[in-house]
């Protein structure tokens, strides 16, 4: 009995371990826009749909570097996120972001519009993109 209660302590206390975070990410745009800086509170207004200005770009559902980014800039579980989108879709007043699967794919999105604006890894910058914020 006591080994089993050890053992039930010893899984619950893993289970309470938070998984490790992403590399650094960054917010990017393309290197034509005019745009300098950019803080978290305001790319999430395009993220969620509050703003048209600049078009989203996301990466894969599920992934971890989308579970980062929702986690540090919009403060929103993925449900909440997806109840944000279905609402505003079903008002007809926009559609949710394009999603990619990947950091190179947002990089390629972005080339291809100037008002794109998407979240990499800060090793996956190269000189396609414009980097105008850091997200810690």
């Amino acid at each position: 009995m006591k080994q089993m209660i050890r053992s039930l302590a010893f899984v619950l206390g893993l289970s309470t371990i938070a998984p490790p975070a992403l590399a650094e990410l960054v917010l990017v745009i393309h290197p034509q826009n005019e745009t300098k800086s950019m803080t978290s509170s305001q790319a999430a207004q395009y993220f969620l749909g509050g703003s048209v200005q600049f078009m989203p770009i996301e990466q894969a559902a599920g992934s971890p570097i989308r579970l980062e980014f929702y986690k540090k800039v919009l403060e929103k579980e993925p449900t909440q996120v997806q109840a944000i989108w279905a609402r505003i879709v079903f008002t007809g007043k926009g559609k949710p972001p394009k999603e990619v699967k990947t950091s190179d794919e947002v990089k390629k999105a972005i080339r291809e519009n100037v008002n794109a604006i998407g979240y990499i890894e800060k090793s996956a910058v190269d000189d396609t993109v414009k980097v105008i914020a850091t997200i810690p």
